[in-house]
Protein backbone atom coordinates (compact mmCIF):
# COMPACT_ATOMS: atom_id res chain seq x y z
CA UNK A 1 0.00 0.00 0.00
CA UNK A 2 1.12 3.34 -0.37
CA UNK A 3 0.54 5.54 2.56
CA UNK A 4 -1.66 7.61 2.61
CA UNK A 5 -2.78 6.88 -1.02
CA UNK A 6 -6.71 8.05 -1.58
CA UNK A 7 -8.44 6.58 -4.41
CA UNK A 8 -11.09 8.37 -6.21
CA UNK A 9 -14.01 7.75 -8.50
CA UNK A 10 -16.31 10.05 -10.25
CA UNK A 11 -18.70 10.72 -6.91
CA UNK A 12 -16.60 9.11 -4.36
CA UNK A 13 -12.83 9.37 -2.54
CA UNK A 14 -11.94 6.61 0.00
CA UNK A 15 -9.61 4.92 1.60
CA UNK A 16 -11.13 1.92 3.18
CA UNK A 17 -8.46 -1.27 4.60
CA UNK A 18 -9.79 -4.16 6.23
CA UNK A 19 -8.45 -6.98 7.67
CA UNK A 20 -10.23 -10.19 7.80
CA UNK A 21 -9.47 -13.83 9.22
CA UNK A 22 -11.42 -16.72 8.64
CA UNK A 23 -10.48 -20.61 9.59
CA UNK A 24 -10.99 -23.68 7.17
CA UNK A 25 -13.52 -25.62 8.17
CA UNK A 26 -13.34 -27.65 11.28
CA UNK A 27 -10.08 -26.01 11.92
CA UNK A 28 -8.47 -28.44 9.51
CA UNK A 29 -4.68 -28.03 8.77
CA UNK A 30 -5.31 -27.73 4.83
CA UNK A 31 -3.59 -24.42 3.56
CA UNK A 32 -0.31 -25.70 2.13
CA UNK A 33 1.63 -24.75 -0.46
CA UNK A 34 -0.20 -25.86 -3.53
CA UNK A 35 -3.51 -24.27 -1.75
CA UNK A 36 -2.06 -21.36 -0.89
CA UNK A 37 -0.97 -20.49 -4.74
CA UNK A 38 -5.03 -21.45 -5.61
CA UNK A 39 -6.26 -18.99 -3.19
CA UNK A 40 -3.23 -16.26 -4.72
CA UNK A 41 -4.33 -16.96 -8.31
CA UNK A 42 -7.72 -16.58 -7.63
CA UNK A 43 -7.64 -13.94 -5.42
CA UNK A 44 -5.76 -11.97 -8.74
CA UNK A 45 -9.22 -13.05 -10.58
CA UNK A 46 -11.63 -11.70 -7.60
CA UNK A 47 -9.32 -8.17 -8.18
CA UNK A 48 -9.96 -8.07 -11.95
CA UNK A 49 -13.74 -8.68 -11.41
CA UNK A 50 -14.89 -6.68 -8.36
CA UNK A 51 -13.70 -3.15 -6.57
CA UNK A 52 -11.26 -5.22 -3.93
CA UNK A 53 -7.94 -5.31 -3.79
CA UNK A 54 -5.69 -7.88 -2.03
CA UNK A 55 -2.67 -5.79 -0.16
CA UNK A 56 -1.29 -9.07 1.68
CA UNK A 57 -2.78 -12.69 1.96
CA UNK A 58 -1.18 -15.07 4.89
CA UNK A 59 -2.15 -18.24 5.61
CA UNK A 60 -1.44 -20.40 8.95
CA UNK A 61 -1.89 -24.34 8.29
CA UNK A 62 -6.29 -24.12 9.48
CA UNK A 63 -6.54 -20.41 8.81
CA UNK A 64 -6.13 -17.12 6.37
CA UNK A 65 -5.46 -13.47 6.93
CA UNK A 66 -6.50 -11.24 4.02
CA UNK A 67 -5.73 -7.43 4.41
CA UNK A 68 -7.54 -5.88 1.35
CA UNK A 69 -8.83 -2.38 0.46
CA UNK A 70 -12.25 -2.02 -1.54
CA UNK A 71 -14.76 0.78 -3.43
CA UNK A 72 -17.08 2.08 -0.29
CA UNK A 73 -20.07 0.54 -1.68
CA UNK A 74 -18.34 -3.06 -0.93
CA UNK A 75 -19.65 -4.23 2.17
CA UNK A 76 -16.84 -6.26 4.60
CA UNK A 77 -19.20 -9.53 4.06
CA UNK A 78 -19.51 -9.31 0.67
CA UNK A 79 -15.89 -9.37 0.54
CA UNK A 80 -15.64 -12.67 2.52
CA UNK A 81 -18.22 -14.13 0.61
CA UNK A 82 -17.16 -13.68 -2.84
CA UNK A 83 -13.70 -14.34 -1.31
CA UNK A 84 -15.19 -17.99 0.44
CA UNK A 85 -17.20 -18.73 -2.65
CA UNK A 86 -14.84 -17.98 -5.81
CA UNK A 87 -11.15 -19.56 -3.34
CA UNK A 88 -13.93 -22.83 -1.84
CA UNK A 89 -15.15 -23.79 -6.00
CA UNK A 90 -11.47 -23.49 -7.05
CA UNK A 91 -9.64 -25.64 -4.38
CA UNK A 92 -11.93 -28.35 -4.76
CA UNK A 93 -11.96 -28.42 -8.78
CA UNK A 94 -8.07 -28.40 -9.04
CA UNK A 95 -7.79 -31.03 -5.63
CA UNK A 96 -10.57 -32.96 -5.29
CA UNK A 97 -9.07 -34.99 -2.65
CA UNK A 98 -9.68 -31.49 -0.41
CA UNK A 99 -13.50 -32.21 -0.49
CA UNK A 100 -13.27 -35.64 0.97
CA UNK A 101 -11.47 -33.96 4.11
CA UNK A 102 -14.23 -31.90 4.60
CA UNK A 103 -17.73 -33.81 5.22
CA UNK A 104 -20.16 -31.06 4.26
CA UNK A 105 -18.69 -30.26 1.32
CA UNK A 106 -17.71 -26.34 2.22
CA UNK A 107 -13.88 -25.20 2.15
CA UNK A 108 -14.35 -22.27 4.99
CA UNK A 109 -16.48 -22.11 8.25
CA UNK A 110 -19.62 -19.97 8.14
CA UNK A 111 -17.70 -17.09 10.32
CA UNK A 112 -14.98 -14.56 9.96
CA UNK A 113 -13.36 -11.22 12.34
CA UNK A 114 -13.15 -8.58 9.94
CA UNK A 115 -11.58 -4.89 11.09
CA UNK A 116 -10.94 -1.63 9.93
CA UNK A 117 -7.22 -0.80 9.31
CA UNK A 118 -6.23 3.09 9.88
CA UNK A 119 -3.29 4.59 8.44
CA UNK A 120 -1.55 5.98 11.09
CA UNK A 121 0.56 3.32 12.51
CA UNK A 122 -1.70 0.76 13.07
CA UNK A 123 -1.85 -0.02 9.32
CA UNK A 124 2.25 -1.20 9.13
CA UNK A 125 1.94 -3.46 12.21
CA UNK A 126 -0.99 -5.37 10.88
CA UNK A 127 0.68 -5.71 7.72
CA UNK A 128 3.50 -7.28 8.91
CA UNK A 129 1.42 -9.37 11.21
CA UNK A 130 -0.29 -10.87 8.20
CA UNK A 131 3.13 -10.96 6.08
CA UNK A 132 3.99 -13.61 8.95
CA UNK A 133 1.78 -15.81 8.53
CA UNK A 134 3.14 -18.49 7.09
CA UNK A 135 3.44 -21.81 7.72
CA UNK A 136 6.95 -23.35 6.73
CA UNK A 137 6.06 -22.59 2.83
CA UNK A 138 6.86 -19.42 1.04
CA UNK A 139 3.44 -17.86 2.01
CA UNK A 140 2.12 -13.90 1.89
CA UNK A 141 0.51 -12.14 -1.24
CA UNK A 142 3.81 -10.50 -2.00
CA UNK A 143 3.74 -11.89 -5.42
CA UNK A 144 0.16 -10.33 -6.25
CA UNK A 145 1.32 -7.25 -4.72
CA UNK A 146 4.84 -7.31 -6.87
CA UNK A 147 6.77 -7.20 -4.16
CA UNK A 148 8.38 -10.44 -5.11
Amino acid sequence: MEEGRVKKSSHYAWQIYYHIVFPVKYRKALLDEEIERIIVETARGIEERYDIEFEQIGCDRDHIHILCAAHPEVAPWQIVRVFKILTAREIFRAKPSVKRELWGGQFWTDGYYVATVGERGEWSVVERYVKNRVSGFSGGFRALSGEG
